[in-house]
């Protein structure tokens, strides 16, 4: 089984539609191994964006202090999936990162239409609803980094029950 992070951003939260979201990755199949509500530090987001996935190196300073202020503007929701290739699942379910170029049917395109040049305009992070981690690797760094090994569960469902 693999397991990934999502995170509920600030506008998720603030929207209500946290548990609508997260109903649909529930109704694929996928399982919920750890929950919680907090808000994020600087310390957290920095090693979150630049230490694991190198945001202020590849996209610059000023897309990263957008992308930390803006998740400081309400509590998250971190999360744990767990399912068959689930890193990849909820990749597709999630959708692209810009919601402007987001199909209708995934997360951002049924909750979201933000486009990068308006979020660019307005010199804010993108409200893009949700962070799913972009492979395996970078999914196990981002869950350490998030939980510690005892905030992880393990049960079974019944989907598993009925899948192995």
């Amino acid at each position: 089984m693999e397991q990934t992070l999502i995170i509920f951003k600030p506008d998720a939260v603030q929207r209500g539609l946290v548990g609508e979201i997260l109903s649909r990755f529930e109704k694929v199949g996928l399982k919920l191994v750890a929950l919680k509500m907090l808000t994020a530090t600087d310390e957290q987001l920095h090693g979150h964006y630049e230490g694991i996935g190198g945001l202020m190196t590849r996209k610059g300073e000023s897309i990263f202090n957008n992308t930390v202020s803006g998740m400081q503007g309400a509590p998250v929701i971190a999360g744990v999936l767990e399912g068959v290739e689930a890193v990849e699942q909820v990749r597709k379910m999630v959708g692209p990162t810009e919601p402007k170029s987001a199909a209708p049917g995934t997360i951002r395109g049924d909750y979201a239409h933000m486009s990068y040049s308006h979020s660019d305009k307005m010199q804010k992070g993108i409200p893009n609803l949700l962070h799913a981690s972009a492979d395996s690797d970078e999914a196990a760094k981002e869950i350490a980094h998030w939980f510690t090994g005892a905030e992880l569960q393990s049960y079974r469902t019944n989907h598993e029950k009925h899948t192995f």
